[in-house]
C-alpha cells in the first residue's frame, strides 16, 4: 500500500483493511505475508488487528511478531486478548513478555489476571523486577501510586550539567522518559525539575541547583487517578512526578497513561448515564449472560418505579372517565419531561466531571437551570396547546396540557439538575442520577401533575364519584 493511498483513508478504515487482509493470509497459512504486511504498521494498530481475529489466529499471528514488536503490540491488546494469549504461551515465552512489560502496564495486566497466574508469573520474574511490582501492587486500585512508574532519571543538586546529561544517557534506555529530570537530595525528597530543553542549554560546569524550577506539582502516591488526570490535563504536563507522605519522590505518571484513564471513565460515566453497569471490562468483550445479569438491575428498579405511574393513573379513573381525550396526551408530556430532565442532568453531571461547576456553584446553576424550564415549557406550551386544540376541539383540555407542560418541564429541569448535586455532596458518584432515573422520577410527578392541574381547570365537567 502506498503512503498517499494510506493518506487517504480514515483510521478506521485502514484498521479494517490491515484486519481483513492479515485474516486473508492466515487462512491460506502465508506467513511471509503476515511479516511484510504487519511491518510498516504501528504497534496500536496491529494489536487492534489481532484483537479483531477469531481466537485461534490470535496466537498464530502475535508469534509471528518480533521480540521487541511483540511487547510493544502486547501492551496494546485488550485485556482479554493478553489474559487468552498467556495462556496458549509456552511458559518462557509468557516470562519474556511479562518481565519486559513496564511496570505500570504490568500491574495493569496483574489486575485482570487470575491470582493463581499472577504468584506464578511474580515468581518467575527478576529480584528488581518482582520488588518493583510488589511496591506498585501495594498502593489501592485506581490511585497514583498503582498506575505510576519507578523508571524515571533523578539527579542531585550538586551535579554539574555535564554530568547530568551523561547520567541520562546511561539511563534513557530504560526511563519512561527523560523529557523531565527530577532533583532530589540525600534524602529522595523531591527539590525541583529540570527540562531536558533546560539542561542541553546549560552551560557544562553549571550546578542543577542553580538552574532546576524549585516551584512543581506533584501528587501524591494516594491521590485519585481522575485528579492526577485533571492535574496535567490543567497544567499541560507530560508527566507528573509521584511522592510519598515523607514528600520523598517515588515514582511518575507519564501523559499516555492519563490518556488511558481518561478514556477508562469516560466511559464509565457515559455507561453509568445509561444505566449500565459493566465493571472494568469492555462491554463488547463481555458474554451475553454477564450483560443481561448487570443491565437487569437497573430495569427492575425502574420497572418497579414506574408501577407508580399506573397506580397513580387508577386513583384518577374518575377524571379519565370524564375526560377521556386526557388520556391521549399522557405519552406526549412524560416524554417532554424525561428529555428536558436527562438534559439537565447530562449537562450537570459533566461540568461536575471537568469541574467546570462545583457544589459552590450549586444554587447558581439550578436556578439558571429552572429558568431555562421555565422557558422551554412556555415555548412548547404555546405549540402544544394549538395542536391540541386542533387534535381535540376542546380548549379546556388543551389549556390543561399547556399548563402541566410548563409545570412538568420546571420540575425536570430541576430534578436533572438537583440531584446530581445532591449525590455530589453525598459523596457519591453524580452519574448514578442517570437518565433512565431522572427519566422515571419525572414521568411518576409529571402524571401526579397532569392529573391535580385537570381536577382544577376542568372541575365542573368531573363525574361525581
Amino acid at each position: 500500500m502506498t503512503n498517499q493511498a494510506r493518506e487517504d483513508m480514515t483510521r478506521a478504515e485502514f484498521q479494517q483493511l490491515v484486519q481483513k487482509q492479515l485474516y486473508n493470509l492466515l487462512e491460506q497459512n502465508n506467513v511471509e505475508g503476515v511479516k511484510l504486511l504487519l511491518k510498516p504498521v504501528e504497534p496500536v494498530d496491529v494489536a487492534e488487528a489481532i484483537d479483531g481475529l477469531p481466537e485461534t489466529m490470535r496466537a498464530i499471528a502475535f508469534r509471528l511478531l518480533s521480540k521487541d514488536e511483540a511487547l510493544e503490540v502486547y501492551e496494546y491488546l485488550e485485556p482479554n486478548t493478553q489474559q487468552a494469549l498467556l495462556e496458549t504461551f509456552k511458559r518462557q515465552e509468557v516470562v519474556d513478555i511479562f518481565g519486559r512489560m513496564s511496570p505500570d502496564d504490568r500491574v495493569r495486566l496483574m489486575d485482570e489476571l487470575p491470582a493463581k497466574l499472577v504468584r506464578i508469573l511474580i515468581e518467575q520474574l527478576s529480584a528488581e523486577e518482582r520488588q518493583i511490582t510488589s511496591l506498585l501492587l501495594g498502593y489501592p486500585p485506581e490511585t497514583a501510586g498503582r498506575m505510576m512508574t519507578p523508571r524515571y532519571v533523578a539527579i542531585r543538586e550538586a551535579t554539574t550539567a555535564a554530568e547530568t546529561i551523561q547520567q541520562v544517557r546511561n539511563f534513557a534506555s530504560i526511563s519512561e522518559t527523560i523529557y523531565y529530570l527530577y532533583v532530589i537530595d540525600v534524602s529522595r525528597h523531591l527539590k525541583g525539575v529540570l527540562s531536558l530543553r533546560e539542561l542541553v542549554l546549560a552551560q557544562p560546569d553549571q550546578v542543577i541547583g542553580d538552574i532546576m524550577k524549585p516551584e512543581m506539582i506533584s501528587v501524591s502516591t494516594d491521590t485519585d487517578q481522575e485528579e492526577v488526570a485533571r492535574v496535567i490535563q490543567r497544567y499541560d504536563l507530560t508527566a507528573l512526578p509521584v511522592v510519598d507522605r515523607e514528600q520523598r519522590l517515588v515514582g511518575i505518571i507519564t501523559v499516555d497513561d492519563v490518556l488511558d484513564v481518561l478514556e477508562e471513565e469516560t466511559t464509565e460515566d457515559i455507561y453509568t448515564l445509561g444505566g449500565l453497569q459493566t465493571g472494568k471490562e469492555s462491554y463488547f468483550q463481555t458474554n451475553l449472560f454477564t450483560i443481561a445479569r448487570q443491565r437487569v438491575v437497573w430495569l427492575l428498579i425502574l420497572l418497579v418505579a414506574n408501577t407508580f405511574t399506573g397506580t397513580i393513573m387508577h386513583t384518577q379513573e374518575d377524571v379519565l372517565k370524564s375526560v377521556v381525550a386526557l388520556s391521549f396526551f399522557i405519552p406526549l408530556l412524560i416524554g417532554a419531561g424525561g428529555n428536558i430532565g436527562a438534559q439537565s442532568s447530562t449537562v450537570v453531571i459533566r461540568g461536575l466531571s471537568t469541574e467546570e461547576i462545583s457544589l459552590r456553584s450549586g444554587l447558581r446553576v439550578i436556578s439558571r437551570e429552572l429558568a431555562a424550564g421555565s422557558m422551554l415549557g412556555g415555548m412548547l406550551a404555546v405549540i402544544t396547546i394549538i395542536w391540541a386544540y386542533i387534535l381535540q376541539g376542546d380548549l379546556g383540555v388543551a389549556i390543561v396540557v399547556g399548563v402541566s407542560l410548563i409545570a412538568i418541564s420546571m420540575l425536570a429541569s430541576f430534578a436533572g439538575s438537583a440531584l446530581p448535586f445532591l449525590f455530589n455532596f453525598l459523596k457519591r458518584d453524580p452519574a448514578l442520577m442517570s437518565a433512565p432515573f431522572i427519566t422515571t422520577l419525572v414521568d411518576v410527578l409529571g402524571v401526579f401533575i397532569y392529573f391535580m392541574v385537570a381536577r382544577v381547570v376542568l372541575s365542573d365537567r368531573l363525574l361525581p364519584l
